[in-house]
């Protein structure tokens, strides 16, 4: 059986893709979605699969609490971490659970998952969607990013809700 750790890393490998530099890009050069801005001592072109994989279970799936929420919100959540940021997909995680939004996965938010409505999980993805917009409307040049974006969750929402 597939595990949610390998489900969200291939989605997230898929979405992202392999060595590209786009100009219109704040992350400038990346590598499996991994950016030279965010990693500037790493090399970026000879980063490898694995390397990227680590750095991902790393910086994102662990901070996020991804091993212990229950499986749509570790999937998603650690999808919005890599695109939106560890801190602020907590964040918008959190407002979609109606608990304080402090961007840090503690007892109150573990909590609320765990006895989450299924709806909720719609509603995070809809947080998510929002956020882009504000994002679009605060920098009117990321409006570039916007399909790409919404094709994201959209495809994010078949991988969980097992419509594919």
């Amino acid at each position: 059986m597939i595990t949610d750790w390998e489900k969200s890393i291939n989605f997230v490998l898929e979405m992202e893709g392999g060595y590209t530099v786009d100009s219109n890009d704040p992350g400038g050069q990346t590598k499996y979605g991994i950016s030279k801005k965010s990693y500037p001592d790493i090399d970026i072109i000879n980063l490898t699969i694995d390397d990227a994989k680590n750095i991902y279970e790393r910086d994102f799936w662990i901070p996020c609490r991804c091993d212990v929420l229950p499986s749509p919100f570790a999937i998603s959540l650690f999808d919005c971490a890599v695109n939106q940021g560890v801190r602020t997909s907590i964040k918008i995680f959190q407002k979609s659970l109606g608990v304080d939004t402090d961007g840090i996965i503690g007892p109150k938010t573990l909590d609320a998952a765990m006895n989450a409505k299924p709806r909720s999980v719609k509603l995070f993805l809809a947080e998510r969607l929002s956020a882009y917009s504000k994002l679009m409307a605060a920098n009117e040049s990321l409006r570039v990013f916007s399909t790409n974006w919404f094709f994201r969750v959209l495809s994010l929402a078949e991988l969980i809700f097992n419509k594919t």
